[in-house]
C-alpha cells in the first residue's frame, strides 16, 4: 500500500460537505443552499451537528434583523452547551470567536463553515452557553467586528474525530480540508502556511475526494495554535479556503520527499525518483528552475492592524495572505495550459461535450481532436493551473465505459489544422472562447465557483420553473443516458426566475455521462422568448 493510499483510505478521504453556489449568473439560482439563511454541513458530515440548525427560532432584537419562524421565544429550544452562530463576516477564523466568546466561559470546541458565515461554539458548560444567547439577545455581540446572532444548538457535543470531551486532548496531527481549490497545492505551500505558527515536522497530501492533508506539528500546543489562527482563512484570496479538525491518526509516516509528502525531520529521503539511479551530467534540474511550483519557503510579511488573522488574546505571529503561486505543479510536464485527454469515445464524445465535463475545473478556449491519433483531443485552457485541476479531478475516470487519460499537452496552443468531421456528424474543432458558458471569465464568477471531483450527485440550476421530476427524466431518456433514482427541488425565493435542485444517480459514472450530455442544454418553454440554459456541476453531497 502507497504512502498517500494509506491515509486515503481511512475516514480523512471523506470529502468536506459544504453549500455553496457553483456559479451565480444574474437571474439565476443559487446551489444547495447558497443563502446565508441555510444549512451547511460538517467536515465529517456531522448532519446532526450543523442540518437541525434550520429549525432553530433566532431571537428578535433592536440590534439586528429578526430571525422568528413563529412568534414563540427562542428559549423554546433545548438549552445546550453547543451554540450557533449566525451573521459571521467572510474574514473571521476560530481565534476571533475564541477570543469575543471566552468571556461567557471556557470553550471546548469550534466548528467553522466559512462559506455559510456560520460556526458552531461548544462550551465546557451550559451555564456558559445560556450567558452567551442570553448576551446576543439583549445587546450586540461582535465578532471580528461584525455583529453576530446566536442561539442553542440542537446538538449537545460537536462530533470530533479525536472523540474527546478533554479540550487539552487535542492531537499535534491536523487534518486540512482545502475547499475551492482553485490553485495547487503542494507541501511546500502548507509549509509555507502553516510553520509560522508551529513548527512542522511532516506533511500528508491526499487528492481523491477533494483535496486533503495532514499536517503534524512538533507539539499539541503548535497545532492548537495553528488551528485556532488558521481554520476558516483563505491560502489564496477568495479561493482554497482552510477547513481544519483534529486528525485521528499522532503520528505520520513519510517515505519519500516530494510536493505530496514530506518529513522536515528526514531531508535525506529521496525527493522523487528520476533516472533509475542513472547520473545525471547537469544534476537534478537547471539552476534557473525550481524544485517546485513555488520557489523556496519565503518568509512571511506583517499585515495591517485589522487583519483576519490578527490574535490579540493568542501567542501567535501574524501571518499574510499569500502570493499566487507562479507555476504549474506539473513541473515534470513543464507548464502549459493545454491538456491531452486520450480515451475518448469515438461515437459519443465531440468538442461540445468534452467542455460541457472540463468547464467545471477552468475556462475552456479551444478543442481539438487529434486525425493522428483516435479518441485523443487537445483542451486548451484559461491557464495551467485550470489544467491542474482537470488532471486532479478528471483522470481516470469512466465516460461511456472508456477510461480517461488527462495530462498535461507539450503544446502551449491549440492550432486549428487539420479540422474534420467526428463520427456524430460534428467538427473535429470548436472555439469556446466567447461562449457565455465558461465559468471563470471572471474574479467574481470564479471565486462563487465549487472546485469538486466527480460524484454520484449532480446539482441542477437555471432552470424554469414549471419543469418537473417527471420532465427531467423524459429528457435523459430522450438523450440516452441514465436516468436519477432520487429528486431533490430547493425551495426558490418568492421573486426567483428559475429553480434549482439534486438529482442523485445509481453511480458516479452515470452522473458524469449525464453531466457530460445535459450541461447547458437549451430548455424552451411555451411562450417563451429565451432558452433557459440548463446548468449542470458535481454536488458536494455524497446522497440525498
Amino acid at each position: 500500500m502507497s504512502l498517500v493510499e494509506e491515509y486515503e483510505e481511512g475516514e480523512y478521504g471523506r470529502a468536506p460537505k459544504r453549500l455553496k453556489t457553483a456559479e451565480v449568473e444574474e437571474g439565476e439560482e443559487l446551489e444547495e443552499g447558497e443563502d446565508s439563511d441555510s444549512e451547511s454541513a460538517g467536515l465529517l458530515g456531522d448532519v446532526e451537528n450543523v442540518g437541525a440548525e434550520k429549525k432553530a427560532l433566532w431571537t428578535t432584537t433592536k440590534y439586528g434583523p429578526a430571525r422568528r419562524d413563529s412568534g414563540e421565544d427562542s428559549h423554546r429550544i433545548a438549552q445546550s452547551p453547543v451554540v450557533h452562530v449566525r451573521g459571521l463576516c467572510e474574514a473571521v477564523v476560530e481565534a476571533d470567536l475564541v477570543e469575543a466568546l471566552e468571556k461567557f466561559g471556557p470553550i471546548c470546541y469550534v466548528m467553522m463553515m466559512p462559506f455559510k458565515r456560520q460556526a458552531l461554539v461548544e462550551f465546557e458548560m451550559v451555564e456558559s452557553a445560556d450567558k452567551c444567547v442570553a448576551c446576543g439577545s439583549s445587546e450586540a455581540v461582535y465578532i471580528a467586528g461584525q455583529q453576530a446572532f446566536f442561539n442553542y444548538s440542537t446538538s449537545k457535543r460537536i462530533t470530533r474525530p479525536t472523540n474527546s470531551d478533554n479540550p487539552n486532548s487535542g492531537n499535534k496531527v491536523l487534518l486540512l480540508s482545502i475547499q475551492n481549490p482553485l490553485y495547487p497545492i503542494t507541501t511546500d505551500v502548507l509549509y509555507t502556511v502553516c510553520n509560522p505558527i508551529g513548527s512542522v515536522m511532516r506533511i500528508v497530501i491526499f487528492k481523491r475526494n477533494g483535496i486533503q492533508a495532514m499536517v503534524e506539528f512538533e507539539s499539541v500546543e503548535c497545532a492548537q495554535k495553528a488551528k485556532a489562527a488558521l481554520n476558516g482563512a483563505d491560502i489564496y484570496a477568495g479561493c482554497c479556503t482552510l477547513k481544519i479538525e483534529y486528525a485521528r491518526p499522532t503520528r505520520l509516516n513519510v517515505i519519500r520527499n516530494d510536493n505530496e509528502s514530506w518529513d522536515y525531520t528526514k531531508p535525506y529521503l529521496v525527493r522523487r525518483e528520476r533516472g533509475k539511479g542513472r547520473q545525471a551530467i547537469l544534476g537534478e534540474h537547471p539552476s534557473s528552475y525550481g524544485d517546485n511550483g513555488y520557489g523556496s519557503h519565503c518568509p512571511l510579511l506583517p499585515l495591517p492592524g485589522n487583519s483576519r488573522y490578527k490574535l490579540s488574546s493568542h501567542d501567535i505571529p501574524e501571518v499574510v495572505a499569500y502570493p499566487l503561486p507562479q507555476s504549474s505543479s506539473y513541473n515534470n510536464h513543464g507548464s502549459s495550459s493545454v491538456a491531452m485527454v486520450s480515451g475518448l469515445h469515438p461515437t459519443k464524445m465531440n468538442c461540445t461535450r468534452i467542455f460541457n465535463l472540463f468547464c467545471l475545473y477552468g475556462n475552456i478556449e479551444k478543442v481539438k481532436f487529434m486525425k493522428s491519433v483516435p479518441g485523443t483531443a487537445l483542451v486548451e485552457m484559461g491557464d495551467e493551473y485550470a489544467v491542474d485541476r482537470a488532471i486532479t479531478h478528471l483522470n481516470s475516470i469512466k465516460v461511456f465505459g472508456k477510461r480517461l487519460n488527462v495530462c498535461v499537452s507539450k503544446q502551449h496552443a491549440v492550432i486549428p489544422s487539420q479540422v474534420f468531421e467526428l463520427e456524430d456528424g460534428s467538427s473535429s474543432y470548436k472555439d469556446f472562447a466567447m461562449t457565455r458558458n465558461n465559468r471563470f471569465t471572471s474574479q467574481g464568477q470564479a471565486s462563487k465557483n465549487i472546485i469538486q471531483p466527480p460524484s454520484c450527485v449532480l446539482h441542477y440550476y437555471n432552470v424554469p420553473p414549471c419543469i418537473s421530476e417527471d420532465q427531467l427524466l423524459r429528457l435523459c431518456s430522450e438523450h440516452d443516458v441514465p436516468g436519477f433514482t432520487k429528486f431533490k427541488m430547493f425551495d426558490a425565493k418568492p421573486s426567483s426566475k428559475t429553480i434549482s435542485g439534486l438529482l442523485e444517480f445509481d453511480s458516479k459514472t452515470h452522473a458524469v455521462e449525464v453531466l457530460t450530455v445535459l450541461n447547458h442544454y437549451q430548455i424552451r418553454i411555451p411562450n417563451g422568448s429565451n432558452p433557459y440554459t440548463l446548468k449542470l456541476c458535481f454536488s458536494t453531497s455524497s446522497h440525498l
